[in-house]
């Protein structure tokens, strides 16, 4: 299939760029749909007067992760990832910065526990920065990160927030990539012993661990569109990168057993809802969803991989599938398969697909051009996942939208907006059975946002990057009022 369309896009960002695959079709008006197709229909559902309330002990959070705050590229030992070197790379990143200074919260870390205090909130998603605690990929322990760490967690606890903690948010030891990277088998089982090396040095503490964040993304936008980390363009090797991942979350999670830590373990996938623009010609839109859905979520919960997400057709990925099945050993998918606490689910919009199986707009976009919003595809992937998966506990580990220009503000209706009606979305899923149990917003903070650099903005709170000044924005004020009553309210 033609796929120079998201090839020839190396200015576009963001987790992966699941709703950017498809090539021009994606940028195509709803007028130019194919003769015969008409667009997705506006949502219908009207929310309640009365303010909607969530379960008692429903968990409300903020996430971010290492490369994108943490700043302090070398200090205590940490050793480069594969972001440090392909921000070196000239046009890599849209405003040539790094991730460093960032939100330069490895510093400033007990400021931000406070300010995540003030706003009540229940709990921090975070990631551990691979390159830090193992800075070649292998070998022993840094004890330094680890002892940097466990301050992190203890902090958090001491103000009663609850760490939700990410193994591996794309940060990976450039000693690794330089030796194969996820095209490597063997990167899984070098992640299986840094995962070890973080439960035993945590093993106390009652965390939600998350393996592997977005493999999804990871494995299309840094292995087959070349616009993230490691940057490359092969789409067999990106057909690699995922049965790898996955084969290190399933090795991950049955450490996690057999070495009896405290807390739960899941994986966080980025779904997206795939909406067919004629629904009397499904196919299309049905590769897409095994690409972008189904080729992630049916190995893990189901033990299988679908047999229409890869291969020559539009809408799949165009790797060779007999490569891709002969890189599965006997047992693979069972260990993909071990059975999880939770899957954390990441959403940020939707993407609808013509007959031919190309990506097609059918909700307006923020800032960030690969995101078309719609609440209510929440609400739709949230009933799919009850409806076609074991049932398992839910957990939104990111949700969110950028301001709409790169200065410092702390004006932004519209992700007050944004947040209300996707809580709503949530809400209202909750109340037909969905077993979701907690609601991360993404962001906390201003941060490295991966190929924009620092021109996009996606925190509740604002962050000066030249003074590291911190300022609430209004949405974490109001942020704040739906956690402190564990219901949102309507507009």
């Amino acid at each position: 299939m033609p796929d120079d369309g998201p090839r020839r896009r190396p200015d576009l960002s963001r987790r992966g760029f699941f709703a950017l695959v498809g090539g021009a079709a994606l940028a195509a008006a709803l007028a130019s749909c194919a003769p015969g197709e008409t667009p997705v229909p506006a949502p219908t559902w009207t929310p309640p007067a009365d303010p909607m309330a969530f379960p008692p002990g429903f968990v409300w959070g903020a996430a971010t992760s290492a490369y994108q705050v943490e700043g302090s590229l070398t200090a205590d030992g940490r050793r480069p990832s594969i972001w440090d070197t392909f921000a070196a790379q000239p046009g890599a990143i849209r405003d040539r910065s790094t991730g460093d200074p960032a939100a330069d919260q490895y510093r400033r870390y007990p400021q931000d526990v406070e300010l995540m205090a003030g706003l009540g909130l229940g709990a921090y998603r975070f990631s551990l920065a691979w390159p830090r605690i193992q800075p070649t990929g292998s070998g022993a322990a840094n004890v330094a990160a680890l002892d940097h760490y466990r301050r992190l967690v203890d902090a958090l606890g001491a103000r009663g927030i609850r760490s939700a903690v990410t193994l591996f948010h794309w940060d990976l030891p450039q000693a690794l990539q330089d030796d194969g990277g996820w095209e490597n088998r063997a990167t899984a089982e070098r992640f299986t012993d840094y995962a070890a090396i973080c439960f035993d040095a945590l093993r106390d503490v009652d965390i939600d661990w998350m393996t592997l964040n977005e493999p999804k993304s990871h494995a299309f936008a840094g292995h087959w569109y070349g616009a993230h980390a490691p940057g490359l363009r092969d789409p067999d090797v990106a057909a690699a990168a995922v049965h790898h991942q996955l084969l290190a979350h399933g090795l991950a999670v049955q450490r996690f057993r057999e070495g009896g830590a405290s807390g739960r373990i899941g994986i966080a996938l980025n779904l997206i809802p795939v909406y067919p623009l004629d629904p009397t010609l499904p196919d299309g839109a049905t590769r897409l969803d095994g690409r972008e859905n189904r080729l992630f979520l049916d190995p893990v919960l189901k033990g299988s991989y679908p047999t229409d997400a890869i291969g020559a057709e539009p809408g799949q990925l165009p790797a060779d599938p007999e490569a891709f099945a002969a890189l599965q050993r006997d047992g693979d998918l069972e260990v993909i398969a071990a059975p999880n606490d939770f899957l954390a689910v990441q959403y940020y919009g939707v993407t609808g697909a013509d007959s031919s199986g190309n990506e097609a707009s059918i909700a307006p976009t923020s800032a960030a051009s690969w995101q078309q919003i719609r609440a209510e595809g929440l609400y739709d992937l949230l009933m799919r996942l009850r409806r076609d998966y074991p049932e398992i506990p839910l957990l939104i580990t990111e949700n969110g939208i950028p301001d709409p220009t790169p200065d410092v503000t702390v004006d932004d209706p519209h992700r007050t907006d944004f947040l209300r009606a996707h809580f709503q979305q949530a809400a209202r899923a909750i109340g037909e059975g969905v077993p979701l149990q907690g609601f991360y917003v993404w962001s906390l903070l201003d941060n490295f946002e991966w190929a924009e650099g620092y021109q996009q903005r996606w925190g509740l709170i604002a962050v000066d990057f030249d003074t590291q000044e911190r300022t609430p924005k209004q949405s974490a004020e109001w942020y704040s009022q739906v956690v402190a009553a564990n219901a949102v309210a309507a507009a």
